[in-house]
């Protein structure tokens, strides 16, 4: 009996193009499932607590994304897109996702303005992931030390996509069906995000 020819790996354009699809499909998946707690009075389930906590945590990883796009404003572009999957997931678990501050409304500034973004459009805390800050300057200046910075951002990112998206399939035995469904589709989004976030450097 003949058996069937492994499959190829997919590789180069193709390949990103398909992950990029797989986080889409996880946010449609996320966004078309509704939380299913319990009635008022009542103590939230094994299931109802596994929901919340995915919640909070994908509102800690969209805080990261802010944190990181108000630091090194260069990047805004290309993270914005992930950020909104990631609020899009908060909602699927029942959350409610924030606005991103200072960058989903970005305008010019006016004529002969230098003007620094304001600390109120930066996240207690923000900068790089490990809290820092780049140098004055340096983003702008598109410098050596500048743009390892900014890479060291990404790769933090992706560390923290990467991480809660095995967390969240070491869990997948443990809830029902629609739960576990939903959970597998955002992991798939997350590891597909942290292959996102580092290929542009490689």
């Amino acid at each position: 009996m003949p058996f069937p020819s492994s499959p190829r790996v997919l590789t180069g354009p193709r390949r990103r193009s398909l992950l990029a699809s797989a986080a889409g499909a996880a946010l449609l998946v996320g966004c078309s499932t509704g939380s299913d707690s319990g009635g008022a009075g009542e103590s939230p389930s094994p299931d109802e607590r596994v929901r919340v906590r995915a919640a909070r945590d994908s509102e800690e990883l969209a805080r990261r994304y802010d944190a990181v796009m108000a630091a090194y404003p260069a990047l805004a572009e290309r993270l914005r897109p992930l950020r909104a999957q990631v609020a899009a997931h908060v909602e699927a678990f029942g959350g409610t996702a924030k606005t991103s501050p200072g960058v989903t409304a970005p305008t010019a500034p006016p004529s002969g303005s230098t003007a620094a973004p304001t600390g109120s459009a930066t996240p207690e805390g923000s900068g790089s992931p490990d809290g820092s800050r780049a140098p004055a300057g340096a983003e702008a200046s598109g410098s050596p030390a500048a743009q390892q910075t900014a890479k060291s951002a990404l790769a933090g990112l992706a560390a923290a996509e990467r991480s809660l998206s095995d967390r969240r399939t070491a869990v997948l035995i443990q809830v029902p069906g629609e739960l576990a469904r939903l959970l597998a589709s955002v992991a798939a989004a997350g590891a597909a995000h942290a292959y996102l976030l580092t290929e542009g450097d490689k």
